[in-house]
């Protein structure tokens, strides 16, 4: 295995497609080493060039290239999930902190599927105590929070992502701040169609570039999460 990230095989994004359709364990089974080759060790690799950049924007971020410790399981949890295949068709890596309920704190993410590659921060699953504290931001210092997030109408990148309510919380809102008061849940992502970049060692340096970008939100999502009521 090469101690560099070189970027993903062109045959990792077939494989998911053949998964999809072979999605049994006997298959997979039969294919693990494609698995490891062109994924899960491409990935181990993403996730270790990205790690000083990652401690150099927050300290505790957990950066093990490892399954479930920033890689994601592509055995799926059929439990309490309609879908009983038993593999995932796509798989991810996060940088977050550790705790117990990380799903409700910001995080960096990359996700790759058979046709399209994403990445971004924002949280899994927001609480609505944190949303809240971040609408009560935007209604009382509108300024400072035009200011945080300024920078994104000068790129083309990242947009803005989330469910949204149906009727707005505070109509009396300007538009650019109700865009992100009505949220329900918040993250930017960045969303691209399979390319070269995939396959690629730019990939790292563009993720890098990304979450540098990101930084500021990050760090006002933390302050949000740790507000309190």
């Amino acid at each position: 295995m090469a101690d560099r990230f070189n970027g993903f095989s062109p045959l990792a994004p077939a494989f998911f497609e053949q998964l999809a359709v072979n999605n049994t364990k006997a298959w997979f089974e039969n294919h693990r080493d494609e698995y490891q080759e062109l994924l899960l060790e491409p990935l181990k690799l993403l996730v270790s060039e990205l790690a000083d950049t990652m401690l150099a924007l927050d300290p505790a971020l957990i950066t093990l290239p490892a399954v479930d410790k920033t890689i994601s399981r592509i055995y799926r949890d059929t439990r309490f999930s309609h879908n009983k295949s038993p593999y995932k068709t796509c798989l991810w890596i996060t940088f977050k902190r550790y705790s117990p309920d990380w799903k409700t704190a910001p995080c960096f993410f990359f996700e790759i599927t058979a046709d399209s590659y994403r990445y971004g921060m924002g949280f899994y699953s927001a609480s609505r105590q944190t949303m809240d504290n971040l609408r009560r931001l935007i209604e009382t210092k509108p300024a400072r929070f035009r200011a945080t997030v300024a920078w994104l109408a000068q790129q083309d990148a990242f947009e803005l992502a989330g469910d949204c309510y149906k009727r707005p919380l505070n109509a009396a809102l300007p538009p650019d701040l109700q865009a992100w008061h009505c949220r329900k849940n918040i993250y930017l992502v960045c969303n691209r169609e399979v390319d070269g970049l995939l396959f690629s060692k730019g990939l790292s340096d563009e993720l890098a570039k990304g979450f540098r970008q990101l930084q500021p939100l990050y760090e006002l999502f933390w302050q949000m999460v740790q507000q309190g009521g």
